[in-house]
């Protein structure tokens, strides 16, 4: 094992994924305990489906993928959160529709342009093993600006996220901040999707927060904890993708399914 652990050590690209996965883990980690409990946890699969769409059009219009996939994936947990708020579409519904439409879009320009190209391809499925010195500054540059958002407004996101209304009658400025925690979601999801891809990157908002409440009780327990989990997973995952010659994204949900199994069992033998 550790003869193994030194092998990755020794390769510089396997260091740029720790980086830069661990950092994305630990934004998706701590904004997935605030989504979790709110119940909108589900709009991280939803903005990774937008994010598919709008990596699309970047590949036909052969321009930087970051560069659309940023404001148009922000635009779009923006327009969620203002479709959750008509009473005549819930947040559930909103996210479905916003999904299902990007991803409409994005197998129409894909199939329109002669079918999925390496870009988008590796952004689908991950592709950690295979990022640029330029893909981990930007992915540590935004994930290090959601971790200070996130600590700077953790008091704001502790009270919009247990009672909203009762936030706003002290003076909270919850629109505010869930617009913040939506642009923070956001970030971390472009981000992500080079690491997990598409497909795979809202297992890592959903499963630590899940893990860490079966054992833990208090915000700020599940937070911490939260965290942990969602990094150990991450290692875990790299791990046993470089061991057993498997993709690295599904390895870490499984290893983040694995631990949230034990934990639950762990939580309910507690409550006995």
């Amino acid at each position: 094992m550790f003869d193994t652990l030194k092998l990755l050590f020794s390769y510089d690209f396997i260091v740029r994924a720790m980086i830069a996965g661990g950092l994305v883990a630990l934004c998706c980690a701590l904004l997935g305990v605030s989504l979790v409990l709110k119940r909108f946890s589900m709009i991280g699969d939803g903005l990774s489906h937008v994010g598919f769409g709008a990596l699309s059009v970047a590949a036909v219009m052969n321009v930087a993928p970051l560069a659309i996939a940023v404001p148009v994936v922000i635009v779009a947990a923006f327009f969620i959160l203002k479709l959750g708020k008509d009473s005549k579409v819930q947040s559930d519904s909103a996210i479905a529709l916003v999904s299902s439409v990007a991803i409409a879009i994005g197998v129409t320009v894909t199939s329109l342009s002669g079918g999925l190209n390496t870009d988008v391809y590796s952004y689908m499925f991950g592709s950690i093993l295979a990022m640029s010195r330029t893909d981990v500054y930007i992915s540590v540059a935004l994930s290090v600006a959601v971790l200070v958002l996130f600590l700077v407004f953790y008091h704001k996101i502790f009270a919009i996220t247990f009672d909203s209304d009762f936030a706003k009658a002290t003076g909270v400025k919850a629109e505010f901040y869930n617009m913040l925690i939506a642009v923070l979601t956001a970030l971390t999801i472009v981000v992500g999707m080079r690491i997990m891809g598409t497909m795979l990157i809202s297992s890592l908002i959903i499963f630590p927060a899940l893990s860490a409440g079966a054992v833990v009780k208090g915000f700020r327990k599940v937070v911490i904890i939260s965290g942990i989990v969602s990094v150990v997973c991450f290692f875990a995952g790299l791990y046993s993708s470089y061991s057993f010659n498997l993709p690295v994204g599904a390895s870490i949900v499984l290893a983040n399914f694995v631990v949230f199994s034990i934990l639950m069992l762990v939580g309910k033998l507690k409550r006995k």
